[in-house]
């Protein structure tokens, strides 16, 4: 399943990183749709120079949160990034919002996730980011299960009748080893080199 990515108030006129950002979002698998109130002229030539396919033009603020509304209901998953008063109630909307840190404060109080800066391609990195710390959640979550799966039982005295029994200070040990482990196998999220 794609992605569909509107970046609403992405360019209006050559905002530095723009063309890279779609190139960097399609490159992930996202499908990219420019959702604009400007007119179809200005946003034919904006989409053009951005290598952008689909775009919506003319788009009222409380339409675009309608736009953002179709691709959810043909089950994508969909991310909006906005910058303005206009784009705010469609990040609310979204599956993810993203404002542009630089944006106004409607934009970001509506938002997820609020970028630093300005630079629209920061918006590969937050889905690199995410990809990254969704892939340890099921690793620590698949460790936490398999482990306690064969410590409870352990500390529960399953096995007493054959003549095992856990000491409890072994037991406690064992407890805090599974918070370090999984403390341990996240330490790489913080090493994680963004493009």
């Amino acid at each position: 399943m794609k992605d569909s990515i509107p970046p609403g108030g992405f360019d209006k006129g050559g905002r530095h990183g723009s063309a890279q950002a779609v190139r960097d979002l399609e490159a992930r698998g996202a499908e990219v749709v420019m959702i604009t109130g400007d007119a179809g002229t200005v946003a034919a030539s904006v989409a053009r120079e951005l290598g952008i396919a689909r775009y919506h033009a003319g788009v009222r603020p409380e339409e675009k949160a309608g736009a953002v509304k179709e691709p959810k209901d043909e089950g994508r998953r969909v991310a909006m990034v906005g910058d303005g008063v206009n784009d705010a109630p469609a990040p609310a909307r979204a599956d993810v919002g993203i404002a542009i840190g630089a944006g106004t404060d409607v934009a970001v109080a509506s938002a997820g996730v609020i970028l630093a800066g300005d630079d629209p391609r920061a918006v590969s990195s937050v889905m690199e980011l995410a990809r990254a710390t969704y892939r340890k959640m099921k690793q620590n979550l698949w460790w936490a299960a398999g482990y306690n799966l064969i410590s409870v039982p352990l500390a529960a005295g399953v096995p007493a009748p054959w003549g095992f029994v856990l000491p409890m200070s072994v037991g406690a040990i064992l407890r805090s080893a599974s918070t370090v482990v999984v403390a341990a196998n996240a330490q790489p999220l913080r090493r994680l080199r963004l493009s």
